[in-house]
């Protein structure tokens, strides 16, 4: 396996409900330095200056993409930035090890699978610049796209987070900007995606039918988006109580609560690989994202009142549950319909957001 400086590499042993005092083990203490990110010449390269952007990269057996990822991402901004890629996976891989040794990216090992949202925490921690982008290892920038998102920060002062158009391969545009999840669209959606994907509370819920412009919305997809990291912190960062799955979901509706947007920026374009952490263990991964929507749906109705309710939700959950076992290899389940060529080339929002 190839080798990597340790100077790159931090480790976690432990971790006991934000207080991190000896659950760290820092191989060399480069939390401390920031540094522009390219050492070929291409950006100046400034010790002393606080980078604007920490890319927080979560990778579960994630060698093959992160290579690319962090090569997209060197065209995706002209702002200074920090990479912090946090491994999930319980060996380490020869190119998770290859991309460590580059001078911009510090790698944590988390020692097991700790899930998404508690490994982009850790890779958030301790953050000083003033943006916070939390992505899957299988993404692809394109060109300017994290600009793209930066330059709308100016556009939405209230905005929290901030969430580029997501393709899939193929051209397929994936519906990374939602509405909250209500009871009543959840219900609709979660029976009726997969043999009418444009039924009406799916098309609500996705926004399938609306022309993709600068907007806000009630959740971002977590595969990809930038926060201000006033905002992030604001709220704790990712619900840690949430595995995999409806996390983003989460932190989209506790954002909104303290009263910040989540804007939908279609001119900053990413692809999407899409399960490359999940296709091994998919069958594992329907039943987390079943896990994942009853934990979110219940805390919606947390009083002894809604016993029943609970009770009912949890019954019809486990039921779709079957269905995705016996009839699914995705635990969305509605397929998504729409292309890449809708989305603008240059669109800008009007005043009055």
């Amino acid at each position: 396996m190839a080798s990597w400086p340790e100077r790159n590499v931090l480790t976690y042993t432990g971790w006991a409900g934000g207080d991190d005092e000896g659950g760290l083990v820092n191989v060399r203490d480069a939390a401390a330095s920031a540094r522009s990110h390219d050492q070929r010449g291409e950006r100046p390269e400034s010790a002393a200056t606080e980078p604007e952007i920490r890319v927080v990269v979560v990778g579960y057996h994630s060698g093959e993409v992160l290579g690319p990822f962090m090569d997209s991402l060197t065209k995706a901004t002209a702002r200074s930035y920090e990479v912090v890629v946090v491994d999930n996976s319980p060996v380490l891989d020869e190119g998770t090890a290859r991309v460590a040794e580059r001078g911009e990216v510090r790698l944590v090992r988390a020692g097991s699978n700790l899930g998404y949202g508690s490994a982009a925490n850790r890779g958030a921690a301790g953050a000083g610049a003033p943006w916070l982008v939390v992505a899957n290892a299988d993404i692809a920038f394109t060109p300017g796209s994290l600009d793209e998102l930066l330059d709308a920060s100016g556009r939405w002062p209230g905005a929290g987070a901030f969430g580029p158009a997501i393709t899939n391969p193929g051209g397929v545009l994936y519906p990374s900007a939602r509405e909250l999840p209500s009871l009543g669209r959840g219900i609709g959606h979660a029976l009726l995606g997969w043999c009418w994907p444009a039924n009406p509370w799916t098309t609500a819920y996705r926004r399938d039918r609306a022309t993709p412009v600068e907007t806000t919305a009630g959740w971002l997809s977590g595969s990809c988006q930038l926060l201000r990291r006033q905002a992030f912190e604001a709220v704790d960062g990712f619900d840690e109580a949430y595995f995999m799955f409806m996390e983003d979901v989460d932190l989209g509706r506790r954002l909104g609560l303290l009263g910040w947007q989540l804007v939908y920026v279609p001119t900053a374009v990413v692809e999407h690989l899409g399960g490359h952490s999940t296709k091994r263990t998919s069958r594992r991964m329907v039943i987390a994202h079943h896990r994942s929507m009853l934990r979110y749906l219940s805390r919606q109705y947390p009083s002894r009142r809604y016993l029943p309710l609970r009770l009912a939700i949890g019954v019809g959950l486990g039921l779709r549950l079957l269905l995705a076992l016996a009839l699914a290899d995705d635990s969305a389940g509605a397929r998504v319909t729409r292309s890449a060529a809708e989305l603008p080339a240059n669109r800008r929002p009007s005043a009055g957001h």
